[in-house]
């Protein structure tokens, strides 16, 4: 009964179902444990310290930026050089941008700083001067951004003195020097009161965000889609069975052997009617005229 199994057609399902059903399992695994992950990174977050209870190391000490540094205090000695307002910032649930300047250190590579965050729009708010002279910052250590990260402008056309990303991919187009992978920002702002300091942020990847729930909804529907295929398969083998056996029992006509059900039906009448329908010889003599 299961001999169509083996059939060139059936070779072709059943090859698609063993490669379907581990592809998808692999793929609802791989997503759960992205999901656990975020959810282990976010256990060991809350578990560290707070910022501001850490001892602060040199910067170089803490690259590159991971999940582990990130958010610990930085330091860093040098002069402050240009200086660029990042638009579109929200600081709680209020609209207005950062100030960044760029630390010139002793090696010449430049360390971006966001001194603070000011409400308004760049260029129409009044921005409290960098220090002058060597200074020592510490701030806290920051990823660069990317074009996942929330609140960033990837349009581009900004006025001139404006970013929309703190990236060194972004800076170092703008600056004759060398600019770390990376950004502090400061919680002492010594602006009395003008600059508000920015928090840091969680580094991306990490957290029960919407992107977590995203994984573990990801994984739901990779073990549906393998069951789904499953089902399908089972379905499919039992209506070609059952057809199988009804075609064996007779209780559906088989197309491929004699004629159909029309071709009988005429034939039937032909025969019951009592009528000679073969073609008439008009040379028989036996045939008289009138005979139908």
């Amino acid at each position: 009964m299961y001999r169509f199994l083996l059939t060139p057609r059936w070779w072709g399902i059943n090859l698609f179902v063993v490669l379907a059903i581990p592809f998808c399992v692999f793929m609802g695994t791989w997503q759960l444990g992205r999901f656990e992950d975020r959810v282990q990174t976010h256990a060991a977050a809350e578990k560290q310290p707070a910022p501001g209870t850490r001892a602060a190391k040199p910067i170089d000490d803490l690259l590159p930026v991971d999940t582990e540094t990130s958010g610990r205090p930085a330091t860093a000695t040098g002069r402050y050089a240009d200086q660029f307002l990042v638009p579109g910032r929200e600081l709680d649930d209020k609209s207005g941008f950062y100030v960044l300047n760029l630390l010139r250190t002793d090696s010449g590579k430049a360390l971006p700083v966001v001194r603070g965050w000011l409400p308004g729009e760049p260029g129409r708010t009044a921005v409290p001067a960098a220090p002058t002279g060597k200074v020592t910052v510490t701030g806290d250590l920051q990823a660069s951004e990317n074009a996942g990260t929330a609140g960033i402008d990837a349009t581009g056309g900004l006025p001139h003195g404006q970013v929309g990303m703190i990236s060194a991919a972004s800076l170092v187009n703008l600056v004759p020097y060398d600019v770390y992978d990376a950004w502090v920002t400061l919680q002492d702002t010594g602006a009395a009161g003008a600059l508000r300091p920015v928090p840091a942020a969680a580094p991306q990847g990490t957290g029960l965000d919407l992107k977590a729930f995203q994984n573990l909804g990801y994984t739901g529907e990779w073990f549906v889609f393998a069951g789904f295929v499953l089902f399908m398969w089972f379905r499919l083998v039992r209506r070609e069975a059952e057809a199988a056996r009804d075609l064996k029992l007779g209780l559906v006509a088989d197309t491929d052997a004699g004629a159909g059900p029309d071709t009988a039906a005429g034939a039937g009448t032909s025969a019951g009617s009592g009528m000679d329908t073969r073609p008439v010889d008009p040379a028989d003599p036996d045939v008289s005229v009138g005979t139908v």
